[in-house]
């Protein structure tokens, strides 16, 4: 297929985003996302981050295989976690759960620094040469366990996390600055939502249900090893 192509694809794609925030007004507050997540969605090259195989379904609005048992997200939760992180151009951002890096490149046009926590090896390491190759030079990787954050860098800014745990994962809360936000998917397989964690300036934590969603688990638990 041709850049003109996926560039056609890609403008329907965010139609189809945009379209469908307007249906959860109520249960987003807003009927519309912020402009500039937007306007990065709609230039970073989705097909760069599948398979080759699947390029051609690239830009449908639903999520993808992308080996090891892991999918790239449907775009339209991925704009909806984006808009709701607030992110800002100054912020430093953690990510837990790189997979194939499409949410971290996201990220990178947004904020001045992201910090991505891989579980799998084998995606963590392609998702650094696909981000290099395709010139992000703010954004680290690493393997790890990301139920533990990466507590080198802490505090965030601002916390995502793109798998499930069954409860909020008390490191992530520590490493999150008083001010800060968390958009994170929690819950049991088949009941999970997604929340909007707020850290007040005094430490006091906020939390609200945005709507259902349905992610991996978060994989790894307390046992396991953490980044240091």
């Amino acid at each position: 297929m041709t850049e003109h192509q996926f560039d056609l694809m890609r403008r329907q794609m965010i139609l189809e985003v945009v379209a469908e925030t307007v249906f959860l007004t109520q249960k987003l507050g807003r009927a519309a996302l912020n402009a500039r997540v937007i306007e990065v969605m709609s230039k970073i090259p989705r097909h760069e981050f599948v398979p080759v195989e699947l390029r051609p379904y690239a830009y449908l609005n639903r999520p993808l295989p992308v080996g090891c048992g892991k999918t790239i997200s449907q775009p339209f939760i991925i704009a909806i976690m984006t808009d709701l992180l607030e992110p800002q151009a100054d912020d430093v951002v953690l990510e837990v759960g790189t997979g194939v890096g499409y949410q971290a490149a996201i990220l990178a046009e947004l904020v001045q620094q992201v910090y991505s926590v891989e579980f799998i090896d084998e995606l963590a390491q392609h998702a650094k040469r696909r981000l290099t190759r395709l010139g992000y030079h703010n954004i680290e990787v690493c393997t790890g366990n990301g139920y533990y954050g990466w507590e080198k860098y802490a505090l965030f800014d601002k916390i995502i996390v793109t798998a499930a745990p069954n409860l909020i994962p008390p490191p992530l809360l520590a490493q999150l600055k008083p001010g800060g936000r968390m958009v994170i998917p929690a819950g049991i397989p088949d009941e999970q939502q997604l929340m909007l964690v707020e850290k007040a300036k005094n430490g006091t934590l906020v939390t609200r249900n945005i709507l259902p969603v349905r992610f991996s688990e978060l994989e790894g638990d307390s046992d396991c090893e953490g980044v240091a």
